[in-house]
């Protein structure tokens, strides 16, 4: 069974029951004080402990998208990775690959046109110049698929998750192609690509959207690498004004640092719980290599006060109570005012932790944002 199975969470739960069960009926019978029975009763409450926090911890996940299986939990996922692809300069094979489609939940029926229910689809993009492969996946609006719109294109967004974080958290967790298509339905924003994914290339290293010298080149994949692959395959608008990112935690420090470094691939930037420097910690390890030219380029603010401002649109958000980057995200705000072309916004609620309950409260208005930031041509 997988880590995210409901099998196993549940089957979990029925052995938390049954050794608490186990502990109340057994604790009179080893009463007595001999070494038996206090071993007895030690192993009792370590048992019934022991399953109750794997299936707390089990349930956590599920919730919150922290791991998507047991070789992501142990850190011995091997199948992603950085890859040397020999066959992208050989003219075979193109940098994206749909490898399955399903529907957006919610829709009219199992089996409902993607003309009225829009499809997500499963890729795998190449990256010709980073040599990074990685999965994602897209969603197309029901629009993609009418006829009437057949010669259009249409704005794209990134969507990033936080670290460690799994893309499929992003549909069944954060519901962003369900929010995407109701708000684009009810007229609230227009119909808009979603690719959706982890800034987490390398797993199970956290490169904080980084080329890492002699690592993985991850801002040159997400600057160059995702659009062209991108591009080959759908019908996106090639201008920067028709590509937008956003992203939570880890993903929201990206989708800002990529919007500012790169305002020629991506007009637009939203930061949900965005920190603004990057970490180097155990599980990023040395990002910079001692280049202190590179870790400054990763420093935020640094960027905004050393830099010329970047001609993009930036939103942050944070929360009064429970955010960790409230007074942070009120000094971003003040440094980028003070600059003479790179325009912000924000949404700062009275309360909210950092969590999937606050981010989808604020992934309605940050995509209605994006959308009025973005064109079709």
């Amino acid at each position: 069974m997988g880590l995210t199975s409901n099998k196993l969470l549940l089957l979990a739960i029925v052995f938390a029951v049954a050794f608490f069960g186990a502990t109340l009926w057994l604790w009179p019978r080893l009463a007595r004080s001999n070494w038996r029975t206090l071993a007895g009763r030690a192993g009792l409450l370590l048992a019934t402990q022991f399953v109750l926090l794997c299936s707390l911890g089990l349930a956590a996940n599920q919730a919150f998208g922290f791991y998507a299986g047991w070789a992501d939990l142990f850190g011995t996922e091997t199948n992603q990775g950085i890859v040397i692809d020999q066959s992208t300069n050989s003219g075979t094979g193109g940098p994206l690959q749909v490898v399955s489609t399903a529907q957006v939940k919610g829709g009219p029926g199992p089996s409902a046109n993607p003309r009225t229910a829009g499809q997500i689809q499963k890729v795998n993009i190449v990256g010709r110049s980073s040599h990074l492969v990685t999965p994602a996946y897209v969603y197309l609006p029901p629009e993609y698929f009418q006829p009437q719109y057949r010669s259009r294109t249409f704005p794209a967004a990134v969507v990033l998750t936080g670290y460690p974080g799994t893309a499929q958290a992003l549909i069944s967790n954060l519901h962003y192609p369900r929010t995407a298509r109701e708000l684009a339905k009810n007229g609230r924003m227009q119909p808009m690509i979603l690719v959706m994914m982890r800034p987490t290339l390398a797993p199970p290293r956290d490169t904080e959207c980084v080329d890492v010298p002699k690592g993985p080149q991850t801002e040159t994949f997400f600057a160059k690498d995702l659009p062209e692959a991108v591009l080959t395959h759908y019908r996106v608008g090639r201008h920067a004004d028709s590509w937008g990112i956003v992203g939570d935690s880890t993903g929201g420090y990206c989708a800002l640092k990529l919007a500012m470094r790169h305002p020629g691939t991506y007009a637009a930037g939203a930061g949900l719980s965005a920190y603004y420097t990057a970490p180097v910690d155990p599980t990023t390890g040395d990002l910079f290599h001692g280049d202190r030219n590179l870790r400054d380029h990763a420093d935020l603010h640094w960027l905004l006060k050393h830099e010329p401002a970047p001609d993009t649109s930036l939103l942050v958000t944070s929360s009064r109570v429970g955010e960790h980057n409230y007074k942070e995200t009120l000094n971003f705000i003040n440094e980028v005012r003070a600059t003479d072309r790179t325009r912000i916004s924000s949404i700062i609620l009275e309360s909210g932790g950092h969590n999937f309950n606050t981010w989808r409260r604020e992934i309605p208005p940050t995509l209605q944002w994006l959308s009025q930031q973005l064109a079709d041509h």
